[in-house]
């Protein structure tokens, strides 16, 4: 199906190996217009690979890709007036300056917004004429996104946006994010971090060991599995383990030191949980329900929780 059929991102089979290692392994999936598709999973899954190949800045050894209706080999000059790329590892010189930048980034294109109003939507007015080595961790990577969106790009590729960085600017790059969204572009997304995908992406893939083990919207992957809720409380004196137990729909009850955990599935669980801990006289402090996510998703899947 073609971009004008509301598919921009078209993968088939792709594989791409490195001597003896394969980095990622018959892999197949599409992205939809307008939507935030993410790939996710842990360092050396092959998600950079993988996003690199429809970049077309690596080759592939096996597969067809097409974006945008075009080959990203045969047609990359075509494809780069249209898409936008924020690299997972960029680098400009220390002493150039933010505005220097985007003006010789805006030469580059035929379809070009004013990279003036950009830096004002980016929160690097004041910036203009800074150099890149005086500015924060999150101003540098807003000024590499904002380069990546000087064209006005149908599609938008970012690899790794928030790593690195500290939770205020992690915020201020979501926003932006969902920002790009509501301007109509296509948004493709690479991220280890669960809690970023499940508040950004519309569908999700998850990716292990170069292959994708799942693909499906967060909320779908999350109520495939199934999982237990979880209510955690802490509690200091006295034991309740035994008559949490018996609660309809509870599966377990751990306890690690004042810690207890409460596994469960019943709805009403809090509930139940709150009128046995009123019954058994206890005092409990810092009560809390967990619900499943997709890092228990990708647990299920591949038998380990994520890591960076």
């Amino acid at each position: 199906m073609s971009a004008q059929h509301g598919i921009v991102v078209q993968v088939q089979g792709l594989t791409k190996r490195y001597g003896a290692i394969t980095a990622v392994d018959d892999v197949s999936f599409a992205v939809r217009r307008g939507e935030v598709f993410g790939l996710l999973g842990p360092n050396g899954a092959g998600k950079t690979t993988t996003i690199e190949c429809i970049e077309g800045l690596r080759q592939p050894d096996a597969g067809s890709i097409r974006v945008l209706g075009l080959s990203p080999l045969e047609d990359g000059y075509e494809l780069r007036q249209r898409m936008g790329v924020q690299l997972q590892t960029a680098a400009l010189p220390p002493r150039i300056k933010v505005g220097e930048a985007l003006d010789l980034f805006s030469a580059f294109y035929r379809k070009k917004v004013d990279w003036r109003l950009l830096l004002e939507q980016m929160g690097l007015a004041e910036r203009r004429g800074s150099y890149l080595a005086k500015l924060s961790g999150g101003q540098r990577q807003r000024v590499f996104i904002a380069l990546a969106l000087l064209n006005d790009p149908e599609l938008v590729f970012l690899d790794e946006l928030t790593t690195g960085l500290d939770p205020q600017a992690r915020r201020a790059m979501w926003d932006l994010v969902r920002d790009m969204r509501s301007g109509g572009k296509t948004v493709f997304l690479t991220t280890h971090f669960m809690e970023e995908a499940e508040r950004l992406c519309d569908r999700v893939a998850i990716m292990d060991h170069g292959k994708i083990v799942a693909l499906d919207t967060p909320g779908n992957l999350i109520a495939s599995l199934q999982a237990e809720h979880r209510i955690v409380f802490s509690l200091e004196q006295g034991s309740c383990e035994e008559a949490l137990a018996q609660i309809p729909g509870v599966i377990r009850v751990e306890r690690l030191g004042d810690r207890v955990i409460v596994y469960g599935q019943k709805e009403g669980l809090l509930g139940s949980v709150v009128s046995v801990l009123e019954a058994q006289g206890v005092t409990v402090s810092d009560l809390r329900t967990e619900q499943p996510n997709l890092e228990d998703v990708f647990l299920a899947l591949t038998g380990r929780e994520m890591r960076e």
